[in-house]
């Protein structure tokens, strides 16, 4: 079906999309404007001497393309995506009309603090929350996304050696945690060293406790990690690091497996940065708006970045420099506050859930995890499969050995059956690694369908169907890309055929 060519190139109803500029016809316009007279321009030397060069069509083109470009966008909201490692939740709608409520959806950042007294109080509400189900003092609202946060929560590390007049080096990242975390230690000048994963996955003790010493300024470790599992020596660990001096701190995408269920500040953590997006249920893609509050230990809190919200008793207000701190602050890594309207949408979910539906969402995200993991351990390969994982499910590609498929290929047909892949190769402690995460607003039903489409599909590969694999996706407005060279050589900007 998928050679078939008709005269348009279109399939069915589903309508070929050249770019706007190719759709170009020079003089028309959607909307009539009668010239101005007696203009005189004020731009001097910027004044534009060319075309503006938008393309000519009318208003129904234009709503029809942008109609079209929008159905091509597949979202949460469109279908199943289970992508492990990184949550893509359902976003209830309740959390959008409250961030869209006149008054707030306005809001200014430059307003004096008299006029926003109801949005500082929110921020101060919702970094309670955040603190309780945490088991942490204090908090950093003003991250502007996780890794972001993983920075805030190493510099606050960095600050306190330095208050102590003991600068140190070497930041200590296992094998198992999130790719960001060595990339935020490098970025915040330490040298890296990684520890080994053991077999079942998780930290490696002896090698942690072998590489423990007054020049380790702080661990990085993911909980749950990519393997989608509870590191089980989460408290020796923080007693080991705290033994020499280092401050623990702890990847916190993975929160929504354990909230409402553990305290990682009960487990010894200094520091966490929480993605709002992953736990909390606000709008993640393209590139954001992201926001990753960062909770701090007693011992990190007083150096906890401005600006922060200081409940007076009488009002609240923002501390805005260091100056007006009676604390320590390691200074100031963004320009507001944080992203206020993702700190709306989060208040409105944990509100709305309740500490006991908060942790309900955890206890399902965990159980649909094992659901995927019992009901396809017969036929995918378990990478673990010694112990329960938490909210995410891995596999590896041995039981597509000798079939000719790869772990892509396998991926690439997903896409030809409605699916969004699910991580591929991540984490790298395990070879041809698929990783699902069905999150837990999923249907008993959703996730039999997707049982039901792994398994045929997994019995298509064994029985030879090789080139139907490495051919998909073959139902999509574009096949499969040469992923070299779109990668080493992108065209992201339509330039006109004269030009070229």
């Amino acid at each position: 079906m998928s050679d078939m060519h008709t005269i348009t190139g279109n399939q069915g109803l589903q309508i070929e999309e050249p770019l706007i500029f190719e759709q170009d016809t020079p003089g028309k316009c959607g909307v009539d404007l009668p010239d101005v007279p007696n203009v005189k321009t004020r731009l001097g030397g910027l004044e534009r001497v060319g075309k503006i060069g938008l393309p000519g069509m009318t208003e129904p083109d234009t709503v029809r393309h942008y109609m079209r470009l929008s159905q091509k966008n597949y979202a949460i909201d469109t279908g199943f995506y289970p992508l492990g490692s990184c949550t893509m939740k359902h976003n209830p709608r309740l959390n959008e009309k409250m961030a869209r409520l006149p008054g707030l959806a306005d809001l200014h950042p430059l307003q004096p603090h008299s006029t926003v007294q109801g949005a500082l109080e929110l921020i101060d509400q919702c970094a309670h929350w955040l603190k309780e189900l945490t088991g942490m003092p204090a908090v950093a609202m003003s991250p502007a996304a996780g890794a972001h946060g993983e920075l805030c929560g190493l510099m606050a590390a960095r600050a306190a050696h330095e208050a102590k007049g003991d600068p140190r080096k070497v930041v200590l990242c296992p094998e198992s945690a999130h790719g960001t975390n060595p990339a935020t230690a490098a970025a915040c000048g330490y040298k890296v060293e990684s520890i080994p994963a053991n077999d079942q996955g998780r930290v490696d003790l002896d090698a942690l406790k072998a590489a423990l010493n007054e020049d380790v300024a702080a661990i990085m470790l993911t909980n749950p990690n990519t393997c989608g599992l509870f590191e089980s020596d989460i408290v020796e660990i923080a007693e080991a690091v705290h033994a020499v001096g280092a401050y623990f701190y702890c990847d916190g995408a993975n929160l929504n497996a354990i909230m409402g269920r553990v305290r990682p500040g009960d487990l010894g953590i200094d520091c966490m940065h929480i993605n709002l997006h992953k736990t909390f249920s606000t709008p993640h893609g393209g590139g954001g708006p992201g926001s990753g509050p960062t909770v701090l230990s007693a011992a990190l809190a007083p150096f906890a970045p401005v600006p922060y919200v200081v409940d007076t008793g009488d009002g609240f207000k923002l501390v805005e420099h260091k100056a007006d701190s009676d604390q320590q602050p390691l200074g100031r890594i963004k320009g507001f506050h944080g992203q206020v309207g993702m700190f709306i949408r989060s208040l409105a979910y944990m509100m709305s859930h309740g500490t006991d539906g908060l942790r309900q969402a955890s206890g399902d995200a965990v159980l649909n995890a094992n659901y995927l993991k019992a009901k396809l351990g017969d036929l995918l390969t378990v990478s673990y499969p010694d112990s329960p994982c938490m909210h995410e499910v891995l596999f590896d590609d041995r039981f597509l050995k000798d079939t000719g498929v790869t772990t892509l290929d396998f991926a690439k047909m997903m896409i030809d059956e409605g699916v969004h892949p699910m991580t591929m190769y991540f984490p790298l402690v395990v070879h041809g690694a698929l990783l699902m995460e069905p999150t837990e607003t999923e249907s008993k039903a959703t996730l039999d369908n997707f049982i039901h489409m792994i398994r045929e599909m997994t019995k298509k590969a064994k029985e030879g169907a090789v080139e139907e694999f490495q051919n998909a996706p073959m139902l999509t407005p574009r096949r499969r890309l040469d992923e070299t060279q779109a990668a080493r050589k992108p065209v992201l900007k339509w330039v006109p055929e004269a030009a070229e």
